[in-house]
């Protein structure tokens, strides 16, 4: 008669070291798992945006649109259709009010994806002269209210133009013709409508070159600041060549991660389409992104039957 503690005795261990093993090999995949959820549940940190760049070039000299650079290559300028000059003319002062609108990868948008939105810039009496001004409004998309969505080009560098990268990147009101030593002031903009809740206020961009041109090797976002930062206004003085001043109010698109797409998805919709309806694929799709999410519960699923026949086999 064999010795109980000779047979059964190893069994009862081998059976509880095989069932500990896959109890173990279960609860780190598990872990795994649901770490992959958490690093995919920010979406400020996936590339992922909830409208694609809109890629306008710059003029080049020769284009209809483009109006004139500076010999020395400082600045140059294109055609402008909110360009106005006062009358009477007082002076030299001029100036731009600008909006730019970025999607979540902080690249230049014109708002397709936040229709029946606009935001608002109230501005000061030097500029209620002006037919687009006191306030300055826009509406998104900008292609459907405006003949030239972007006219400016204030960010970026790029050594064939004299500023910026030679793309379009902004909505602007010119203003030309107002005294040399005249105060110019604006507001908070206001965002308004229907998708009003996914647009921030990312900040203001105030500047007042004394005639050596905006500087745009600057990234929008980074470079905005609170409206009281950025000073809320300016007073020219052409003592100091400084006839000239601007500010860029730049707003961000912050959808909600389910409604955002892979801009280096070939597959993604192009400008104009609306991302989260292309988005409803069916449940084959919704299965293999829960995959996605959660990786290796195939390989535990194997586990778990592997550590059941190892069990069954000690018990035969």
């Amino acid at each position: 008669m064999a010795d109980a503690r000779g047979t059964d005795g190893p069994k009862r261990w081998q059976t509880l070291l095989a069932l500990g093993l896959g109890l173990a090999v279960i609860g780190s995949l598990v872990a795994a798992g649901s770490g992959a959820v958490a690093a995919q549940a920010d979406p400020d940190d996936n590339g992922t945006v909830s409208e694609a760049a809109y890629v306008d070039p710059a003029p080049e000299k020769g284009d209809p649109y483009f109006e004139a650079a500076a010999d020395d290559g400082s600045w140059v300028s294109y055609e402008n259709p909110r360009d106005e000059y006062r009358s009477p003319y007082l002076g030299d002062g001029s100036g731009k009010v600008c909006v730019s609108l970025v999607n979540e990868n902080g690249e230049p948008v014109i708002g397709e994806s936040v229709p029946n939105t606009s935001v608002t810039v109230p501005t000061g009496g030097a500029t209620t002269w002006h037919s687009d001004a006191d306030p300055m409004t826009v509406q998104f998309p900008m292609d459907d209210h405006y003949e030239f969505p972007l006219d400016g080009d204030q960010f970026g560098t790029s050594p064939d133009v004299a500023q910026g990268d030679g793309y379009m990147d902004s909505h602007c009101l010119e203003f030309h013709g107002n005294p040399e030593d005249a105060t110019l002031t604006y507001g908070e903009a206001e965002i308004s409508g229907e998708y009003a809740d996914r647009i921030d206020v990312a900040g203001y961009i105030q500047q007042e070159p004394a005639g050596d041109g905006w500087d745009t090797d600057i990234d929008p976002v980074a470079a905005a600041e609170s409206y009281e930062e950025a000073g809320g206004g300016w007073t020219y003085n052409a003592a100091e060549n400084s006839t000239h001043g601007q500010v860029v109010v730049v707003l961000q698109l912050d959808a909600p991660a389910d409604e955002r797409f892979d801009p280096d998805n070939s597959s993604d919709p192009p400008n104009g389409s609306d991302p989260a309806s292309d988005g409803e694929t069916g449940d084959d799709n919704g299965d293999a992104e829960s995959n996605d999410r959660m990786p290796g519960f195939g390989v535990v699923s194997a586990l778990v039957a592997l550590s059941v026949a190892v069990l069954a086999r000690r018990r035969g």
